[in-house]
């Protein structure tokens, strides 16, 4: 082995090391050559100097080195063949894997080129990938349960919404509803009850997922049971329905769900509120004022009483019933829609022919083109047309 050759050899080594066991950045910025070439890159990887680097960073983010040992080293005039091994905890997320914890280990074969004193080419073959294969197979996996759920959540709440809207005469009734990726426990429903009377319900179970879909559809189940063999006042409706849903949804869950009567013959609405976010009448002229009634959300507590409340509608007045979805959006800023906004667009977009749509607008224009949606969105308008 000729003096050169030693010193190639002794290069590959302290530069491994540096690279592989201290994380010494500084040495291997001092020991790359200018031109230095990355032949052998894992996914995402730079082949520069810089990409380099990133990649040792990156690595050092992701694992504690347990031990590091070189085995065997060949040398052949400017290029060095070196053979390694090491273990690790695997503590962050590397290449889109999120840390398992594990203790892992790691074998490599490096071939450096060396030219003027500096590593100039590098060519490797290991098992890094083969190393966190079965993190990868878990996050895989754990990803795939995830939209299995998220295809169960949507196609319960999908079978829980009604499949035809209500046509009354003198009435108009037009819902609109949009499920977040998350799939949250957002519903309405119509009933029709005697005396040619229509129940109208807009609720929301509290979670995500599975989980509140069930507990939506359940809601929504009992409603309709109730509606069925009642017929009689919404508070009735919600008393009836709070004390079977307390017993058969867990404790951490509960519904909050505005029940309203519509009498078309006397362009009344009579109303009862457990926990909704309230609803916004909007009078004639421009005015606009909120539909309030104390009760407690649905499942929360036994033995619960809620307030009734009637209102009289007239020809152009209406009611707009939603979910949080809507107030809730957040801008780029962080800015919520919010309460007051929505309710001088409801008075200013009274008269507009399809009122959804036109809050939508005014959503989207609010949040921005990167808004993802946070959670569902519902919207039921409810608007006499009769003279």
């Amino acid at each position: 082995m000729t003096e050169a050759e030693e010193k190639n050899m002794s290069l590959a080594r302290r530069f491994l090391e540096a690279v592989w066991h201290h994380g010494d950045l500084d040495a291997v910025e001092e020991m790359l050559a200018p031109d230095f070439v990355d032949h052998s890159l894992l996914p995402g990887q730079g082949s520069s100097r810089e990409g380099y680097k990133r990649s040792a960073i990156e690595f050092y983010g992701a694992f504690s080195i347990a031990d590091f040992t070189i085995e065997d080293q060949i040398v052949q005039g400017e290029k060095v063949v070196t053979r390694f091994s090491m273990r690790f905890i695997h503590r962050g997320e590397i290449l889109g894997v999120p840390p398992s914890g594990e203790v892992g280990e790691y074998s490599s074969i490096k071939i450096h080129r060396i030219a003027g004193g500096k590593i100039a080419d590098e060519w490797s073959e290991g098992n890094l990938l083969g190393v966190l294969l079965p993190s990868f197979e878990r996050e895989i996996r754990a990803r795939e349960r995830v939209e299995q759920d998220l295809r169960v959540a949507r196609s319960i709440q999908k079978a829980s919404l009604p499949e035809e809207v209500p046509e009354l005469e003198g009435w108009q009734v037009a819902p609109f509803y949009r499920s977040a990726r998350e799939v949250g426990g957002d519903f309405y429903d119509f009933h029709r009850l005697s005396e040619d009377r229509l129940g109208l319900v807009v609720g929301d179970a509290t979670g995500k997922g599975v989980p509140a879909a069930l507990v939506m559809s359940t809601t929504c189940g009992m409603l309709r049971l109730a509606a069925q063999s009642l017929s009689s006042s919404p508070g009735e409706m919600l008393e009836r329905v709070n004390e079977a849903l307390f017993t058969s949804i867990p404790p951490n869950m509960f519904v909050t769900c505005f029940y309203a009567i519509l009498d078309p013959k006397s362009a009344t609405l009579s109303y009862a509120n457990a926990g909704h976010d309230l609803p916004y009448l909007r009078r004639l002229g421009d005015e606009c004022e909120e539909l309030r009634a104390r009760g407690m959300p649905l499942g929360l507590m036994p033995a619960m009483n809620y307030e009734e409340k009637e209102v009289a509608l007239h020809a152009g007045e209406g009611v707009l019933f939603y979910s949080d979805g809507l107030v809730e959006a957040h801008d780029p800023q962080g800015e919520m829609f919010g309460f007051p906004r929505l309710r001088q667009l409801v008075a200013e977009l009274g008269d507009v022919e399809s009122i959804a749509e036109a809050l939508l607008g005014e959503l989207y224009s609010f949040v921005g083109e990167s808004w993802e949606q946070e959670d569902d969105i519902t919207l039921l308008m409810l608007r006499c047309s009769a003279p």
